[in-house]
């Protein structure tokens, strides 16, 4: 009986296996339960309790009722209200602003010279732009949306809208993103990064620094900038930024990043000007010159023409943005002894490493020699990824799942086809030849004929996703009204040429190492657009100043 009174106020239950078993309950106060658990306590270590078990047991029973009582009067109370959800859909005043501009354009007058279906996938192309600025939605819903737009209003088919998914570029640019899940993943990324804060990690600038010149010496020998900044140094800074503690989304990007990612991006497309391998429509721009002054544009010519303005913007712009936009963690002594702890306790190198090492070694072979065996960059990517598949060192999986990859080639590929678009359906070239009308008739001397022209060309790619079109587009027309002004040919042909490179920095789409360093999200991207211009500014300022005496110098004006 004292067994079965203690076990209802533990409030164990044990089933009975009969229902006739009846046992009497007695009055409380006949029950000595006192000495029963003392003794139970002293066995098994229960909690003391102050008072004497008649009167807990008087006092829990006191408690339930005042319980029940209270669940009682709640019970008839109004029911929760559930919160509402909240609103899924776009941002309203960024999608108002983007339909806005669009609308306004629409409906303005077409200008003599430009077709209807030009003028409306402009009003497009700068809705588009203007959402992709204010962002309603994510990059590539906005793109889509502008895509769906020009096949609804009939302005492209379906084939001309889609058709730059065709392009390698935007692919090999959702290549990079792939190739550096598994740099990071396989631990090769940290091993790398951190040898390279072993030796220059003491300061964030010395970073900077060593990466912004390792970049320039491989150059010259991997001819497309997308695979210079998606499968070498995306990976890589990725990986340095993670082993200084600056992570994406947790407040943590202005520690190392943010200056990283913008200063990688904004000297890549300096050196990128520099070698006339080290981007692929820079042979284009030396065949024009070609074809419209016929003077050849060498390795060497461009080289010599560009090496002083281009080591003097290598070593101002990472400089100023470190001012202007600084990391947090400027400096750590510490830096390098952590980085070889870090490095001793990884051991030697993996399987997986190894396999990274051996098929990021094959890839940028390829991009050096692939001109003389017929492999161009996207194939190479796409053969160092099927090693990486098939050795498991990344499954498919994993790069399903890299939503910035497939978002970058959805706007990226959204902005080349419509740009592409406005050139062929003769909207550049009407722009072109106006603004060359407008500058000849001003009656200027070359010099400032030539520094409005410079500007014109540079600012213009605000509407261009790609180096190649712009050059394509503008380069002959602008370099024939230069010389016809007075300009020196060769002179024009090089800085024009110079400046197609330089150009790249002003927005996320502009060049190919935009959206690969821009994807890694360090940056926002009103500080993208922003300081892209500020930088655009110091570059030009640096190349026709500084720039303009060493070509004095070396005789080419």
């Amino acid at each position: 009986m004292a067994s079965l009174a203690l076990s209802g106020s533990c409030s164990l239950a044990f089933p009975l296996k009969s229902r006739s078993l009846s046992l009497p309950r007695p009055p409380p106060s006949s029950l000595n339960l006192t000495k029963p658990l003392r003794s139970i306590h002293s066995r098994f270590s229960l909690v003391k309790s102050p008072l004497p078990v008649d009167a807990t047991l008087r006092r829990r029973s006191t408690l339930t009722r005042a319980s029940s009582a209270a669940g009682a009067s709640s019970s008839p109370s109004t029911p929760v209200v559930p919160a509402p959800v909240p609103w899924q859909g776009a941002a309203i005043k960024p999608l108002i602003a983007s339909l806005a501009t669009g609308l306004i354009l629409w409906f303005v007058p077409v200008p003599e010279g430009v077709t209807r279906n030009a003028w409306q996938l402009l009003a497009i192309f700068l809705a588009t732009i203007v959402g992709i600025i204010t962002q309603p939605l994510p990059l590539g819903a906005v793109a889509l949306l502008g895509l769906g737009a020009t096949v609804l209003t009939k302005t492209l088919t379906f084939a001309a809208a889609f058709s730059a998914f065709g392009d390698p570029i935007p692919w090999l640019i959702a290549l990079a993103f792939f190739f550096a899940r598994g740099f990071i993943k396989t631990g090769l990324g940290n091993r790398v990064a951190y040898q390279f804060v072993k030796l220059f990690g003491s300061s964030s600038l010395g970073l900077g620094y060593s990466l912004v010149f390792s970049e320039a010496l491989l150059a010259p020998a991997i001819p497309s900038v997308s695979a210079r900044a998606g499968g070498i140094f995306l990976p890589l800074v990725k990986s340095l930024c993670v082993a200084c503690g600056s992570n994406v989304g947790d407040g943590t990007e202005h520690r190392l990043g943010s200056w990283l990612m913008l200063t990688c991006f904004q000297t890549s497309v300096i050196s990128s000007a520099m070698f006339l391998t080290a981007m692929a429509a820079n042979p284009l721009s030396a065949n024009l010159a070609f074809n419209t002054i016929q003077q050849t544009i060498g390795w060497t010519d461009w080289a010599k023409a560009a090496i002083v303005p281009g080591l003097v913007s290598l070593i101002v712009v990472p400089f100023l943005l470190y001012i202007i936009y600084p990391p947090t963690v400027k400096s750590s002594p510490d830096a390098p002894k952590l980085a070889q702890e870090k490095l001793d306790k990884m051991g030697p190198m993996t399987k997986n490493e190894l396999i990274m090492a051996a098929t990021l070694f094959l890839t940028v072979g390829l991009w050096i020699f692939g001109a003389k065996l017929s492999v161009d960059a996207v194939t190479a990517a796409i053969l160092g990824l099927s090693v990486l598949l098939v050795t498991g060192v990344v499954t498919w999986k994993e790069c399903l799942a890299e939503s910035v990859a497939w978002d970058t080639l959805t706007w990226f590929a959204a902005l080349i086809a419509m740009a592409g678009y406005l050139n062929k359906y003769g909207l550049i070239e009407w722009f072109s030849q106006t603004v060359v009308k407008f500058v000849g008739g001003l009656g200027l001397s070359w010099q400032l004929s030539f520094g409005i022209l410079v500007l014109l060309y540079f600012y213009t790619h605000y509407f261009f996703a790609s180096g190649a079109a712009h050059i394509g587009a503008m380069f002959t027309a602008f370099l024939s009204v230069s010389t016809a002004l007075g300009t020196p040919p060769y002179f024009a042909a090089l800085v024009l040429a110079f400046l197609s490179n330089l150009m790249g920095g002003l927005t996320h789409y502009g060049i190919g190492s935009a959206p690969i360093f821009y994807g890694a999200n360090y940056v926002p991207l009103a500080k993208w657009w922003g300081y892209g211009f500020v930088i655009s500014i110091v570059n030009i300022v640096i190349w026709l100043g500084v720039g303009g005496a060493w070509w004095k110098f070396i005789g080419l004006w």
